[in-house]
């Protein structure tokens, strides 16, 4: 019951961080959801860096847990990605939405790495 509640606690902070990112005035006129980019590959390297120094440092696993599942997992938006995915290809902007999975995919494992060579310096 305590795993759940600390899942919940850092999904709360999560999902309210990524409200308030939504909130900024970028709105390209072609429709590119770049917010959701960047929430993803912002995302990515925050998991990186709790899973490389959770490793390194030996962090407690609830607090792993509170970061990794909880905030990670509020914040980041797979499923707004598929959905943002679907609407660019049925506007019939194929090529939007194949350079977003792109940059989202490639953004993201970068992300990832990135945080991970930082914590193993």
């Amino acid at each position: 019951m305590l795993k759940c509640i600390i899942v919940g606690m850092g999904g709360f902070l999560g999902a309210v961080a990524r409200y308030l990112i939504g909130l900024i005035p970028i709105n390209p006129q072609n429709g590119f959801p770049i917010k959701t980019l960047l929430i993803n590959i912002i995302g990515a390297f925050v998991i990186g860096l709790v899973v490389a120094f959770g490793a390194k440092k030996d962090w407690n696993p609830q607090l792993i847990l509170f970061l990794k599942v909880g905030i990670c997992g509020g914040f980041t938006t797979f499923s707004s990605f598929a959905l943002e995915t679907n609407q660019l290809m049925e506007r019939g902007s194929g090529w939007w939405a194949a350079l977003y999975v792109a940059l989202s995919v490639t953004g993201a494992m970068a992300a990832v790495y990135a945080s991970q060579c930082i914590v193993a310096r």
